[in-house]
């Protein structure tokens, strides 16, 4: 029978594709780890100013003996998720509040703009003259920096809903708050998205800037203190655990927020997601 004929798709393919990625990029990371050893006796400097593997591990192992790094994680992770979480809450509201009124909208956008534009560490010391050094100012900084991302890409995506939709629904006899959620707001959630995703960027840059001014913990702070006391191999476990860190939170808050819409959605291609 032709049933009997058809010969079934090859059930492994989708997991070789799977951890194709991974694999190459473990192999990416090995390849600069060897690069880096060797560059080590060839560069021939001291220890604190050019470590190599080895001294980063051997810090990396002391700072988790001494509990140290630890410590600066959890402290750093609490200040990101505050800043963010408060950031992401008024940003939209504020976007959705703005965007609604047509008249609000043309006479803040100028400021708004202007706002986003200016990098968000600039911010920071006038910040620490304002509110003085620790956690009140770091909270702040970090709100300030995703708030405006967020404010002014879900404005965009408020003001640019086409209005055919909306006098669409509310020809159905739809009324205000129909029309607010189940037109604008997912109309103007990948905008929404889009401003998540830049805020939540800007806002770990902002994180170990603002530690490394005002802060006596935190990975910014154990950067900054390691590079001062000459433990340059201190300094560099700080970079890789803020550089793995942002991974994590990419692969496990971002790109699942992508997947549940905008490329649930269609607006993100394959070939975009494969890249």
């Amino acid at each position: 029978m032709a049933g009997t004929l058809t010969q079934a798709p090859p059930r492994g393919l989708p997991w070789s594709r799977r951890l194709a990625r991974p694999a190459k990029g473990a192999a990416g990371i090995l390849l600069f780890l060897a690069a880096w050893q060797i560059s080590v006796p060839l560069v021939g400097l001291e220890p604190y100013f050019y470590p190599g593997p080895a001294d980063v591990w051997t810090a990396f192992v002391d700072l988790m003996r001494k509990g140290i790094l630890p410590v600066y994680t959890v402290d750093s992770l609490s200040r990101y998720s505050a800043g963010v979480g408060i950031g992401i809450v008024a940003g939209v509201f504020f976007g959705v509040l703005i965007g609604l009124n047509a008249f609000a909208s043309r006479l803040l956008s100028p400021t708004i703009n202007f706002l986003f534009a200016i990098v968000e560490v600039a911010w920071i010391p006038i910040f620490v003259i304002w509110w003085g050094y620790g956690y009140k100012t770091i909270l702040i900084a970090l709100t300030y920096v995703v708030f405006f991302p967020v404010l002014y890409n879900t404005l965009i995506g408020v003001r640019t809903v086409p209005q055919p939709l909306i006098n669409a629904v509310r020809a159905l006899g739809g009324t205000r708050a129909q029309v607010l959620t189940h037109v604008i707001l997912p109309a103007a959630l990948p905008g929404i998205i889009t401003g998540l995703r830049v805020g939540a960027g800007f806002a770990f840059r902002g994180l170990i800037f603002a530690e490394i001014v005002a802060a006596k913990t935190g990975l910014g702070y154990l950067i900054f203190e390691g590079a001062q006391s000459h433990q340059t191999a201190r300094t560099i476990v700080g970079m890789i655990s803020v550089g793995v860190i942002w991974l994590l939170i990419d692969q496990f808050y971002l790109k699942p927020i992508e997947r549940a819409t905008i490329e649930r959605w269609g607006l993100v291609t394959d070939a975009e997601q494969r890249a």
